[in-house]
């Protein structure tokens, strides 16, 4: 089984990979190719990508049953022990996070409006 997933990628690779593979959903791809042609696939889809980035998974005899491979991705496959994990890097550092607000005291306007009426 194999599983190739396209973002921002040319509409022509898309058709040029429904040769092979059924697209289940916009730019999901699914079948089960020989290695062969699993491998001149993802050539292809490297090759042609453009500024698109994509991913492929892929069944394999290993402990976790399938490997990946990743294409101009931010999260990037890492060996953890023997088990191939998705790192995802951070965005912002601790000290960008902006501080939270304490919470405002009193009641709010609706909830004066709905406890005592008026206007």
């Amino acid at each position: 089984m194999t599983v190739i997933v396209l973002s921002n990628c040319p509409v022509g690779l898309r058709g040029f990979l429904t040769r092979w593979l059924l697209e289940i959903s916009p730019g999901v791809f699914l079948g089960s190719p020989s290695a062969r042609v699993r491998d001149i696939l993802w050539d292809e889809v490297r090759t042609y990508s453009g500024q698109g980035r994509a991913l492929l998974a892929y069944q394999t005899n290993n402990e976790q049953g399938f490997t990946f491979r990743t294409h101009e991705h931010a999260w990037h496959p890492t060996d953890h022990e023997g088990l191939t994990l998705l790192h995802r890097p951070s965005t912002t550092s601790d000290s960008s996070r902006p501080t939270a607000q304490p919470p405002r005291q009193g009641w709010s306007k609706a909830a004066k409006r709905r406890r005592f009426g008026g206007k």
